[in-house]
């Protein structure tokens, strides 16, 4: 008996066996490989993150965006050493080959205020973006991990943060507060962290009914070092798209907030510059030179964090990941008919 499975399975060399082919068999070939094309090939998803990010052309050129404006908040100092603020032109003076961008209707170089406002209104979306993140992340995982009352407190806790409304609670917490970008920072803070716990706490309950977090726990493993080193891995696509919403949060608002008078008018950012720009009645003179820069600035940085974040899509859901297939090669041989092979 086992002498005719062995040979049996010896004359059928391409048949396979719990979906691989036999031992000593070619796979994809009957009769010692000769006649049939091989199976399409198909080019495997990128296996980490960072690799599909870096071979994604939106991922690519929001950074490159993203990285000018770095570059330009950095360099800053460098060039213009003096004051941005300092009157150094005529009042309202069109672009020219000395102003680049104009000037205000104070005489200050718009293109020195655009460029040190890049400082303040980075520094603040970095900041509300980590923090606001960092939070939603303790309260999501601990949310998910614990349950019970931690889960029900820390829930009740989020919602009520979800349904205060936004604008009017960043007034008049900007309003009470005293003026800087401290205060700017607490206040996008307070106002922004409940949304990303809330998406960080669905994701991290799907990942904690895992079989893998179940054997950290049965095996004593810490709590911290459950969160920390199990369930969060496995949401880092979540926890970046999450941060890039968070950035975009922190400079609109700041911006939106200084524009409306509640920031320090006394720093330089591109809220600021808007706000003196309607201050100035730059939009009722058509000095159109004194806002646009500013207003630009802030849709280019949001565009190319926007970009990063739909990359970050494209790379980790497979609904959206592009597979490609090369094309099946026709076999040189024209000869043999279709549907006709060889005989063993």
């Amino acid at each position: 008996m086992t002498t005719s499975i062995a040979t049996t399975a010896s004359t059928l060399p391409g048949e396979t066996l719990a979906g691989g082919t036999l031992p000593g068999s070619a796979a994809g070939t009957h009769d010692g490989g000769a006649g049939l094309p091989p199976g399409p090939s198909v080019r495997r998803p990128n296996r980490s993150l960072l690799h599909g990010l870096l071979t994604n052309k939106k991922a690519m050129t929001g950074a490159a965006i993203l990285f000018i404006f770095i570059a330009l908040a950095l360099l800053a100092p460098v060039l213009y050493p003096d004051n941005p603020s300092k009157i150094t032109g005529m009042a309202s003076q069109e672009p020219d080959a000395e102003f680049w961008l104009g000037t205000t209707a104070k005489g200050q170089d718009v293109l020195a205020l655009t460029i040190h406002g890049a400082r303040s209104s980075l520094l603040v979306g970095l900041t509300v973006g980590f923090a606001s993140t960092f939070i939603g992340i303790l309260v999501g995982l601990a949310s998910a991990y614990f349950g019970k009352f931690i889960d029900e407190a820390l829930s009740l806790t989020t919602n009520v943060f979800l349904l205060l409304p936004g604008l009017p609670l960043l007034v008049i917490l900007a309003a009470f507060l005293p003026p800087g970008l401290g205060t700017v920072i607490l206040v996008l803070v307070v106002t922004g962290w409940a949304g990303s716990a809330r998406v960080l706490r669905s994701q991290a309950l799907s990942i904690r009914s895992k079989d893998f977090v179940a054997a950290a726990v049965v095996t004593g493993e810490r709590p911290l070092r459950i969160m920390f080193r199990e369930i969060l891995p496995n949401m880092a696509s979540i926890v970046m798209g999450t941060l890039l919403a968070c950035i975009i949060y922190g400079i609109g608002a700041q911006a939106g907030l200084e524009f409306l008078g509640l920031g320090d008018v006394s720093t330089v950012s591109w809220g600021n510059n808007l706000y003196w720009a309607g201050n100035e009645g730059a939009l009722l003179t058509g000095s159109w030179w004194v806002f646009i820069p500013s207003g630009l600035c802030i849709a280019l940085v949001a565009f190319s964090l926007s970009l990063i974040n739909y990359a970050v899509d494209e790379v980790t859901n497979p609904r959206l990941r592009k597979i490609q297939v090369r094309k099946i090669r026709k076999p040189a041989s024209k000869s043999a008919k279709p549907g006709k092979r060889a005989s063993a």
